[in-house]
């Protein structure tokens, strides 16, 4: 009982991972040095949304570090926020992207299996498994025949079913990047979409 009771407060938390921290504030920050506080970059561990942030000055943060974005009430580490997109990043922060969300993949390796076994068609002729690099027909229709067989459980059975698929984990991370990178993406499947609680 205490488990539901628990997770039905967590939704309500955003977390995010530090992309960037800089400890004399933005550069772009014309107020003089000591009214700045530092400031850095961070993105949303459940959707990636991108954020600028500012931090309490009496904490040191490293890249990779997990803090609460939302809502402001539950903030330690962070003392404002605001959504930016890709383009508003700093050049560190855009660096290590790609790493971070390669980290959040690894790490919830269940829930982004789920969606090779959960995928659906968007339109009569585009399936959400077409938007991912590398996917054509061929490798979409033999994913599909595999899932009816039996779900997959990790990357590693995905890509020993599915001839063809390598690495199916990185197709993951370079489609997110790519729908961060890309804000007129017509589809986006995993950026900024919430699941709503």
């Amino acid at each position: 009982m205490s488990d539901s009771d628990s997770s039905s407060d967590e939704t309500d938390v955003r977390r995010a991972v530090v992309l960037d921290y800089l400890p004399h504030g933005l550069s772009d920050d014309g107020r003089p040095q000591y009214q700045k506080s530092p400031a850095g970059y961070a993105m949303a561990v459940e959707d990636f949304q991108l954020y600028q942030v500012a931090f309490d000055e009496n904490e040191r943060l490293t890249i990779g570090t997990r803090v609460i974005v939302e809502p402001a009430s539950e903030q330690d580490i962070v003392t404002q926020c605001s959504t930016v997109d890709y383009d508003d990043l700093s050049s560190g922060a855009q660096s290590e992207l790609e790493y971070v969300v390669s980290d959040l993949v690894e790490e919830e390796e269940e829930r982004f299996v789920d969606f090779y076994n959960e995928a659906q068609p968007i339109t009569l002729r585009l399936h959400q498994l077409n938007l991912l690099p590398g996917i054509g027909k061929k490798l979409r229709n033999s994913i599909l025949d595999e899932r009816k067989r039996k779900p997959f459980e990790s990357f590693e059975e995905l890509e020993e079913r599915v001839s063809g698929l390598h690495d199916p984990a990185d197709v993951l991370v370079e489609r997110i990047i790519e729908e961060l990178r890309d804000e007129d993406l017509k589809y986006k499947t995993f950026v900024g979409r919430r699941e709503e609680a």
